[in-house]
């Protein structure tokens, strides 16, 4: 298959996980660098719509707080996490230890950022508690994200 999480056995990884799970050289000799953070555990579990929503929002804010070098954080549509993609290689431990300072910020946070009808699309549809306590689980597990199969 051409979509590399196609060819992930999505029934031997045990989330939640930090993966590289792509890594591309462009025309030109740029890197970029593709990172799935795996929140639930595949076709067993998933984050309410509400909260990706809001963590989208958050992470997508807050990360840019710790490196010049995001280049997008999305939300995986089967809602069991996010990919998170950065310009150059970087060293696995230095993405982790952005993933942990950006999940702080948002288990910190009073608010939501952009979540209004002027600066988002779906202003109504979010919950800080929500991104706030799916931070906060991903984070007591932290001593797991390196180990992603089961």
């Amino acid at each position: 298959m051409n979509v590399e999480s196609f060819n992930l056995d999505h029934r031997a990884v045990a989330a939640p996980f930090v993966r590289l799970a792509d890594r591309k050289v462009l025309p030109g000799g740029c890197v970029i660098v593709k990172y799935d953070l795996r929140f639930t555990q595949p076709n067993t579990a998933h984050l309410p719509m509400t909260t990706v929503h809001s963590l989208e929002h958050m992470f997508a804010e807050f990360s840019r707080n710790h490196d010049d070098g995001i280049i997008d954080f999305s939300p995986m549509g089967c809602q069991t996490g996010f990919y998170l993609i950065l310009s150059g290689d970087r060293d696995y431990d230095d993405v982790l230890a952005l993933v942990e300072a950006t999940l702080r910020d948002i288990v910190n946070a009073s608010d939501v950022p952009a979540a209004n009808e002027v600066q988002c699309g779906w202003g109504a549809n979010h919950s800080l508690s929500g991104a706030q306590q799916a931070a906060q689980r991903f984070l007591f597990r932290r001593a797991e994200w390196s180990q992603v199969m089961a």
